[in-house]
């Protein structure tokens, strides 16, 4: 048995092609079969107005944040933001995984289908382990204090461990370069193997500031939590370039928000790692700093593009097209299907998960989804 779609236009995860005279043919669970010729698609064609695209994945991800939806007011600024997210946590385990629950199906509802999911606990395990969608989870490190750094590890490593022993791809990433000290940098970096490692960059300029003279805000973190800066020396260099000697060594990186991020950093990273893609999410851009991600420059870099959501501590949906309808309010001239290739193809490579999603080829089973009016609904999980 098969499954017949023909739509107005066909994004096959590489091109938009007119409809007119495609159809696209599944078998009956999904997995790809062939684009034919109408002439040669025999008959039981459904037919719909809008756009058939294989599923969207969702590169960057906070699932166990879901419970703080409305939670925190927009505009707070990074430095306020944070604070509040630690205060957050600390709430009832089952309102938790509700939440988790609901957003997980909000996501499916909008058409995606994997997602790059940063995990500080093991709250959404029981919810992966379904597998109602396909998911890469983060483990996501930190530590001010030097002197943790072999205690971060071993926790890490055990949450990584419990994913994989449920069949989830996971790995121990960096939070970020200005929350992750040399100790702790040099014991991930012995993990990173065949993974993808994501690590938040260059949110706001002070991050910048911190990595080449030493000043900004971010020293007020340090002495909050009462750590001994002396040990951290300033490198003259941005953030991103200070820790690209050992980030570069990841198989697979995904930077995500990139807000600060100039040509030399872009540059940088492109001459030294074959694998770098950097991730937009630009609504959380918008509710956090009120700010925009350099989509020109990246775009001028021929940076790997992918789409992230963030979390509902930081943004109003999980919805890809909503982060796609943002960047064309700021970037009309960039053309729709290039924005799809970031949503799909793009996405599912920066996940390693391209062998079976991105794209409608023979063989995949990416999912299938309608896009109508810049909404989403997903007619083949």
């Amino acid at each position: 048995m098969y499954q017949k779609f023909q739509a107005a236009l066909l994004f096959t995860g590489n091109q938009l092609l007119s409809g007119d005279n495609q159809v696209l043919i599944t078998k009956e669970d999904g997995t790809i079969e062939a684009i034919l010729p109408v002439s040669e698609a025999g008959d039981d064609i459904q037919h719909f107005e809008g756009i058939l695209s294989p599923g969207f994945v969702n590169a960057h991800c906070h699932l166990e944040l879901s419970h703080m939806k409305g939670m925190i007011p927009a505009h707070t600024g990074l430095q306020e933001f944070v604070k509040q997210i630690v205060a957050l946590r600390q709430v009832e385990p089952e309102l938790i995984q509700e939440a988790i629950v609901s957003a997980e199906a909000e996501m499916m509802a909008n058409g995606i289908v994997a997602v790059g999911d940063i995990s500080n606990t093991l709250d959404t395990l029981n919810q992966k382990a379904k597998h109602n969608l396909a998911y890469y989870s983060f483990v996501e490190l930190y530590d001010l204090d030097p002197t943790l750094a072999a205690d971060k590890i071993l926790a890490g490593l055990e949450i990584q461990k419990q994913f994989q022993e449920n069949c989830v791809r996971a790995s121990i990433v960096p939070h970020a370069p200005y929350s992750v000290t040399n100790n702790l940098w040099d014991l991930l970096s012995a993990h990173f193997g065949i993974h993808t490692i994501s690590m938040h960059n260059q949110e706001t300029p002070d991050e910048n500031d911190f990595f080449k003279t030493k000043t900004g805000s971010f020293l007020g973190m340090y002495e909050r939590t009462k750590v001994n800066l002396d040990f951290f020396k300033a490198t003259g260099l941005s953030s991103l370039q200070s820790i690209l000697p050992i980030f570069k060594k990841a198989h697979h990186g995904i930077l995500v928000h990139n807000s600060f991020t100039s040509a030399e950093d872009i540059q940088a990273v492109h001459a030294t790692m074959d694998n770098a893609f950097w991730c937009l999410c630009p609504n959380a851009n918008q509710y956090i700093e009120q700010t925009m991600p350099p989509v020109e420059l990246l775009r001028s870099e021929k940076a790997n593009i992918v789409i992230g959501t963030d979390s509902y501590a930081s943004n109003w949906s999980l919805n890809i097209l909503d982060e796609l309808k943002t960047i064309q309010q700021h970037h009309p001239e960039i053309p729709l299907e290039e924005m799809l290739q970031w949503a799909t193809i793009n996405g599912a490579r920066a996940l390693q998960m391209d062998k079976h999603l991105g794209s409608f080829e023979k063989g995949k089973k990416p999912g299938v989804v309608l896009i109508k009016d810049f909404n989403a609904t997903l007619l083949v999980k």
